[in-house]
């Protein structure tokens, strides 16, 4: 998701372990798409062609028509109040990007894949104008979108990528496959494969290497969200997602820019999603069965209680005296999660 990373880590003590409150949608869809791009406007997407905003923080949704066909939007980036991208999963022209620029009154049809092997997953942007898309890969190729003007999508040519492995792609669980930080660094994570893997580039996406993980793999296993604090500090979680309460192998931290990875043990169960309380080293994981949070890094872990959701999105730019997420997931469920500082 599009964010703000901050130069100075805030420091924030929690007197007791947070606690999601519940939002009403009115919606039934399952939400794997958020976007909070304040503490009022955030932005939802989901199965059944959903996309839904608010602007008082969750209190009230607005139901937005993006299309009359029925779609599954996996992800949205909203940019600001009135601007946001949205993508929709599936092979061939089920996979698709639209965007707004009137807070969801209209919408443009930027990307329609004509490729019936291709399947695209999650996007996420640098700025306004700058941003990347992954799919699944197609006879050992990777299928990557990128834009340098917000409009126009163009697939990155397969001779600036390495090769993919058998089946190797990203799930399509919360919409944050990709990390980004800066104006140039981007990182994208991979499952399905008899490997873990984590792309990587420095140049806004021309180039690209990628290294192992030691995270579980397999048809259902691999890496499902990855997120990046600054330009060398990282996080990955997933799991098997055909086993949602086992934790086993399930993420790994980063310190040198995503070169190597290093595998943690704390979280409840597969994870879908992670995201860092910007500005600090403290990461919330959620997933299906439950949600954790890390103090450090994401090094030691304590669960969050509550319902489980699929996807997470902390707001980009938090006051001096807390920090807000808001998560998603089955039947419309939409919650916030609040640190406050002492």
């Amino acid at each position: 998701m599009t964010r703000l990373i901050f130069s100075t880590l805030l420091v924030f003590s929690i007197a007791a372990t947070p606690r999601w409150t519940t939002l009403q949608t009115g919606v039934k869809a399952r939400l794997r798409g958020v976007s909070a791009v304040s503490q009022k406007i955030v932005w939802a997407s989901g199965s059944m062609s959903t996309a839904i905003r608010s602007v008082d923080g969750g209190s009230s949704w607005q139901t937005l028509a993006v299309t009359t066909d029925q779609l599954d939007f996996r992800d949205v980036d909203a940019i600001d109040g009135n601007t946001a991208y949205i993508l929709s999963i599936g092979n061939g022209p089920a996979s698709r990007i639209y965007k707004t620029t009137d807070a969801g009154a209209s919408w443009q049809l930027q990307f329609k894949n004509e490729d019936p092997k291709a399947f695209y997953d999650s996007m996420s942007f640098w700025d306004a104008t700058h941003g990347i898309a992954i799919g699944d890969s197609v006879e050992g190729q990777f299928c990557i979108l990128i834009t340098t003007n917000g409009r126009d999508w163009v697939r990155v040519p397969s001779s600036a990528l390495p090769r993919a492995l058998d089946s190797e792609g990203a799930f399509a669980a919360s919409g944050t496959n990709v990390a980004l930080f800066g104006k140039t660094h981007a990182w994208i994570a991979t499952g399905g494969a008899a490997k873990t893997r984590v792309l990587r580039t420095n140049d806004g996406g021309r180039t690209w290497s990628i290294v192992d993980t030691p995270l579980k793999a397999g048809p259902s296993s691999g890496i499902f969200s990855i997120a990046f604090r600054d330009a060398r500090h990282g996080i990955v979680v997933g799991g098997d997602y055909r086993e949602e309460k086992l934790a086993v192998d399930n993420a790994a931290i980063t310190s040198d820019g995503g070169l190597t990875w290093q595998l943690v043990k704390g979280l409840s169960g597969y994870r879908s999603a992670v995201d860092y309380v910007p500005g600090t080293k403290w990461v919330v994981a959620v997933g299906p069965s439950g949600s954790d949070f890390s103090a450090d890094d994401g090094q030691t872990w304590r669960s969050i209680a509550g319902p489980g959701f699929d996807t997470l999105n902390f707001v980009p730019s938090p006051r001096k005296e807390a920090a807000v997420a808001f998560a998603a997931g089955v039947n419309g469920t939409l919650a916030r999660l609040e640190f406050k500082r002492n």
